[in-house]
């Protein structure tokens, strides 16, 4: 099965423009399908000095092939106004949007099988007048999905976080039992119909040190993760844990386990990134299309230099890639 994979460069000015035009010159077992502005590919092909031949999209797509190394499919959107690398325009904020949007709805309609986004700028958006506080919760609002989960992967690991991009102090607040059987179930979930696990294990972290020492440092685990753990194990759920997370991350504990929910962001992220950084991959669980991202932001000054590297995005044109045959065939 050969996929079709939507592609969103993000912010016209970063580097998003520079790295899919980078992994265009590559062969890869699925059809790219670009969603952006072909004249800014073209400049910025110019400006990096690559060979890219864009190929404008004016007709219905056929069966999917795989991409020819040197040749892009561009579904053309057009910018606002024009674009210099390095100089974002808030006047190009709903050129961004658009393309997004365009992107989830040729997932839904089956004419995309995934997609995959490069960074945008949010200060930018924002700054536009469009309330933007990320592509997860514009996701979530296009698809109607009511709850999703943050996942980044790498070789390593696969790391879910139960609360994603909250104030420290505001955490222990947002975790209750409802919350944390919804992103379990969804973690689950997804590891069977996406990534192909069919029994997957998971490692949940406790919230407070040494996972509260009995209620000492904290009475979360207690009252909330350990009842909602054994409700989930008797559903027949495979999980471990509550862990104390300063130990979690050891060979022992991950050679034994699909994925590790975190309760919050720097409790998850710090030792994938360290193991991973450039090559992880950020995936959107619990929607109904798959989505896969960088691990990066925009870079802007890099952009138009050459000196973007490719290996986040790659990645995650390889899991999408990946998650999308899992899909088709489980």
């Amino acid at each position: 099965m050969i996929p079709r994979i939507a592609l969103t460069p993000g912010e016209p000015a970063g580097i998003g423009p520079d790295v899919t035009l980078a992994i265009a010159q590559h062969a890869w077992n699925a059809e790219l399908v670009a969603i952006c502005d072909p004249q800014l590919m073209r400049e910025r092909a110019k400006i990096l000095d690559l060979e890219v031949e864009i190929q404008v999209i004016d007709g219905p797509l056929g069966e999917p092939s795989p991409h020819q190394p040197g040749t892009l499919q561009v579904y053309p959107v057009n910018l606002t106004v024009p674009c210099k690398p390095g100089q974002p325009d808030p006047a190009n904020a709903s050129y961004v949007v658009y393309t997004l949007h365009a992107a989830v709805d040729a997932c839904l309609a089956g004419r995309c099988n995934a997609m995959v986004t490069a960074p945008v700028q949010k200060s930018v958006i924002n700054e536009a007048g469009i309330p933007f506080s990320g592509h997860t919760e514009l996701l979530a609002e296009a698809t109607d999905t009511r709850s999703v989960v943050m996942m980044l992967a790498s070789k390593e690991m696969r790391v879910a976080l139960a609360t994603t991009h909250l104030p420290l102090r505001d955490v222990a607040d947002a975790i209750n039992a409802d919350m944390l059987e919804d992103t379990l179930t969804i973690l689950h979930r997804d590891l069977q119909s996406k990534f192909g696990l069919a029994s997957p294990k998971i490692a949940v972290l406790g919230l407070n040190p040494h996972a509260g020492e009995g209620g000492h440092m904290g009475r979360e685990e207690l009252d909330i993760i350990i009842p909602v753990l054994e409700k989930l194990r008797d559903a027949g759920m495979q999980l471990q844990g509550p862990l104390p997370a300063d130990t979690a991350f050891n060979p022992k504990v991950l050679s034994n386990c699909d994925a590790v929910l975190a309760m919050y962001h720097d409790q998850g992220l710090p030792t994938l990134k360290y193991t991973s950084f450039g090559e992880a991959v950020n995936v959107t669980l619990g929607l109904p299309v798959i989505r896969t991202s960088v691990d990066h932001g925009t870079a802007l000054d890099l952009a138009g230099s050459g000196k973007a590297d490719t290996g986040s995005l790659k990645s995650a044109l390889r899991m999408a890639i990946d998650m999308s045959q899992s899909t088709q065939t489980s």
